[in-house]
């Protein structure tokens, strides 16, 4: 007997043992101390011992790795063999957030298969090369001057110097200790040999941030070559004299008094012809000739791409974990790093605090230079900012950092003398605590920078972005007849997009960038793009816009090509490979949005009652929803949902939050899964989170709900399900008047009850336990079922109204499980305020974005039509008719 159980015993799964004994011992799938070894600036070595009680066979292992600036996570497969992995082809000096889960047969209502997460900064890289700006020969020495290399990470601690005569192998070296914040070094190096040619070159080192006494050594700059001599032409430089002292004065006198008397005659001219006023700024605009990037050009190895290839070329680069890009995007880094130029005007001590950061400059070639005035030096020309190329046209944009308080004068300047009308901002203010821009316009009312008078007319804030309308003015500028000498300027503000990363979606950057650009006219000036730094953030919006010009006019992308040459112009425009990557996603989801626009016929013909859904038409119309609902949610999209605690809270697995979307609770201590109510965030045409939808509360989640309006201060809920005690969709609030639900910090009390066009409204207030503080909230629930599209437009119509007065918190939507039905609502009361705004309203775009946080919310074709034929049903009472929505590449 007891040689019949061992038997069983060894054959049989831990969970079947367990079943069959009845053991309360609980299984866990998690994999066991998840532990880093070897780090270095590439790879992290890693390994995990097997869940001890597992619920079933262990196929395998998933392990998951992401970090901060590209927050979406990458894995890869490991087989139930190993328990031991090497992350390789990772980013030097960046944080990772690493975990590992298991693949187990049958796995369904068990804990998370989720191990511990780990995070771990990979060691730093060696730095770029150093550029060598000055090799002057000395007696038996010589002297050498470079530049801090542009590409480092975190700090340089140390240079070598290398050099050689020319007739020798090896190299001498010669280590300096560096001060990090010093863009130009210097040394001198003696006891050389005379009439001898030296090559010399330069590299930086940085200190490992894992092993401090090691040093990661970076490229090696380009080698210059000095002959000693014993009678070196060059002065001394630190005596500072040399034999022909007396010749030289007498020299610099004389045209010292040249220069004394051709400027008294200036002077005297300048007065006599514009004393009245400032010249004609408006007339003076300044063009930089370059030459053109070649648009027709056919690079063999990295050619333009035609519209038809390009979803197969994006497809290719991401394979392998994105191998193709981070080849693409280390050739143009080793290209701009060859292409030396000069910044000389930009380091000038005159100049250097007029720049944002020490390593970003702009180029002596392609710099912006302002007009100067009488009495002013030479450097009053200097502002951080270049000319960029568009597509076909020079001089499209102007790209340049925040500006400072001490460059607010500067950068107003450029704004009058360039024609500017247009200016793109793609930063907030302040970023994670640190200082990105300053304002720079006037908050409300006029201000005045320098000569330049401000005035804000009016501020438009929307989801995504605020557009800020403003006239300026020359105060000293000459006023031409007929002419006030007032411009108007729009500024374009993108608030959701955070430095060095990427947003969240491209559909509104995309459309960000068509409407900024299109409010850029013909005869304007540039338009001037900046972020904090002006090169990441800038450069993509500029390759995004020139690329979507291209498709329009040639039906092809030369993403690569493009970049490659307004690095030329700019330093480090598109700052990192994740933005490179971006650029080529949101292209090729402008693309497909194109070839799935719905034409005015096409939308005419699908809001007839009687459609043949063999037609044409409606197979166009089917191909737009498969674009809609393209997206599929991952098991890791689901973790707090799907956790054995929270299942229980959600009514259906059909629809549960995103875990980037889902609504927080404040979490109480000690009690896992308190966080966690079935919620998203959905986002309006005002504001990015303007509502929130969740499902009808059940009776273990009533108090979890009204903890939600808590927190996030919502005042307007708005219920679409019916109340049926019986069908299990309890009343959640307090049902008479003067009694409450009682919670640990606060308590709702029912205050008024009302009917009013069609609807109950309920009046509520939450009272603070610990202070005085109190929340108003009003429930409005149509008084009877919604059957058709025009009570939901009216239903629309009556919140909207009553929210007006109520906006800082979210309109919280309630249906029986927190999906469709609420969707709608929300999408539809969208369309009608962008429709207000734009008089246009983009459905195909709102409903991705929709499915986006809530997968699957339009679970039929039908679902989506709903939303056409609400905005008509809309367009029709207002007069106006239903047309398509532009596309990103077919629209002017």
């Amino acid at each position: 007997m007891f040689l019949v159980i061992a038997i069983f015993l060894y054959f049989q799964p831990y969970a079947l043992i367990c079943q069959v004994l009845g053991s309360e011992i609980k299984v866990s799938n998690k994999p066991a101390n998840l532990t880093i070894g070897n780090v270095t600036n590439t790879t992290i070595a890693l390994s995990w011992n097997r869940p001890e009680r597992p619920s079933g066979e262990i196929l395998g292992y998933q392990l998951f790795y992401a970090y901060e600036s590209n927050p979406a996570s990458k894995s890869v497969n490991v087989t139930y063999a190993k328990v031991h992995y090497v992350l390789s082809n990772l980013k030097p000096f960046t944080e990772y957030k690493i975990w590992v889960e298991s693949s187990v047969m049958g796995d369904g209502d068990n804990d998370s298969d989720s191990s511990e997460a780990l995070k771990q900064f990979t060691d730093v890289s060696g730095p770029g090369p150093p550029r060598i700006t000055n090799v002057t020969c000395l007696n038996h020495a010589f002297f050498i001057q470079w530049q801090r290399p542009i590409e480092f990470f975190n700090t340089i601690d140390l240079y070598t110097i290398y050099y050689k005569s020319t007739s020798n192998e090896k190299y001498n070296e010669i280590k300096v200790n560096s001060n990090s914040s010093n863009d130009v070094l210097n040394q001198i190096v003696d006891n050389l040999t005379d009439n001898t040619e030296y090559e010399i070159r330069v590299s930086g080192a940085s200190r490992s941030v894992l092993k401090p006494n090691k040093f990661m050594e970076g490229v090696r700059s380009e080698p210059k070559r000095i002959k000693i001599k014993s009678d070196c032409d060059q002065p001394d430089l630190f005596e500072g004299t040399n034999k022909y002292l007396n010749v030289v004065l007498i020299i610099v006198i004389v045209f010292a008094s040249f220069a004394l008397f051709l400027t008294i005659c200036v002077v005297a001219i300048w007065r006599h012809c514009f004393h009245a006023a400032y010249y004609y700024l408006e007339e003076s605009r300044q063009v930089v000739t370059a030459p053109a990037f070649d648009w027709d050009a056919r690079n063999e190895q990295y050619p333009p791409i035609s519209v038809k290839d390009f979803a197969r070329h994006v497809a290719s680069l991401h394979a392998d974990g994105d191998i193709g890009f981070s080849k693409e995007y280390d050739s143009i880094q080793c290209a701009s790093l060859h292409d030396q130029f000069s910044s000389d005007v930009s380091t000038h001590p005159e100049n250097k605090l007029k720049n944002r950061y020490l390593n970003i400059l702009a180029y002596d070639h392609s710099r912006v230079r302002l007009m100067a005035g009488p009495s002013q030096n030479r450097w009053v020309d200097y502002i951080n900012a270049n000319y960029i190329d568009g597509f076909e046209k020079i001089n499209a944009y102007i790209g340049t950092q925040g500006p400072l308080p001490n460059t607010f004068d500067c950068f107003w300047r450029m704004i009058w003398e360039q024609g500017v009308s247009v200016i793109v901002m793609i930063t907030n203010l302040v970023e994670r605590g640190r200082r990105k821009c300053d304002m720079y316009w006037p908050k409300e009312g006029t201000e005045t920078y320098g000569h330049i008078q401000v005035k804000l007319i009016k501020e438009d804030v929307l989801a995504m972005y605020t557009v800020r309308t403003m006239k300026i003015l020359h105060l000293k500028a000459k006023r031409k007849k007929y002419s006030t000498g007032e411009r108007l300027l729009h500024q374009f503000h993108y608030t959701n997009w955070h430095d060095h990363g990427t947003p969240d979606h491209p559909l509104p950057i995309l459309s960000f960038v068509s409407k900024s650009s299109a409010a850029n006219e013909g005869n304007s000036g540039p338009i001037v793009v900046h972020c904090s730094a002006g090169v990441g953030r800038t450069g993509t919006y500029i390759v995004l816009d020139a690329m979507l010009k291209q498709i329009r006019s040639k039906k092809e992308v030369n993403i690569y090509g493009y970049l490659r040459y307004i690095r030329n112009q700019r330093n480090h425009l598109v700052q990192t490979e994740e933005q490179y990557i971006f650029i080529h996603d949101a292209i090729l989801e402008a693309i497909t949005f194109a070839e799935n626009t719905l034409g005015t016929e096409c939308l005419q013909y699908i809001l007839q009652s009687n459609v043949d859904t063999n037609s044409e038409y409606w197979m166009q119309f089917e191909a737009n929803y498969q674009m809609v609902t393209a997206f599929e949610a991952k098991d890791y999209n689901h973790i707090s949902a799907n956790k054995l605690c929270n299942q229980a809270k959600n009514r259906s697995q059909e629809f549960v939050p995103l875990e980037n979307s889902r609504v927080h609770l404040t979490p109480k201590p000690g009690i896992e899964g308190s966080d966690y109510i079935n919620a998203s965030w959905i986002l309006g045409f005002k504001k990015l989170k303007e509502f929130v939808i969740t499902q009808h509360p059940m009776e273990q989640t009533i108090i979890d709900f009204w903890q939600m309006i808590w927190d996030h201060n919502a005042q307007t809920i708005v219920l679409l399900s019916a109340v049926d005690e019986s069908q299990g969709y309890p009343a959640f609030w307090p049902s008479e008047k003067n009694t409450t639900f009682d919670s640990d910090n606060f308590k709702v009390k029912s205050i008024e009850e009302s009917e009013l066009d069609g609807t109950v409204s309920r009046d509520f207030t939450i009272q603070s336990l610990h202070d005085d503080y109190e929340l108003t909230v009003r429930i409005i629930q149509p008084s009877h079922t919604i059957t058709e599209i025009s009570d939901i437009i009216h239903l629309i119509t009556i919140v909207q109204q009553y929210h007006l007065e109520y906006q800082n918190g979210p309109i919280v939507v309630v249906d029986e499980l927190g999906g469709t039905v609420s969707a709608t609502f929300c999408c539809l009361t969208t369309l009608m305020k962008q429709l207000e705004y734009d008089s246009h309203a983009d459905v195909s775009i709102y409903a991705k974005l929709y499915h986006n946080r809530i997968p699957g919310i339009w679970k039929t074709i039908d679902d989506y039509l709903v939303l056409y034929k609400g905005l008509n049903v809309i367009t029709t009472s207002k007069g106006v008719s239903l047309i398509a929505s532009p596309s990103y590449v077919n629209s002017c």
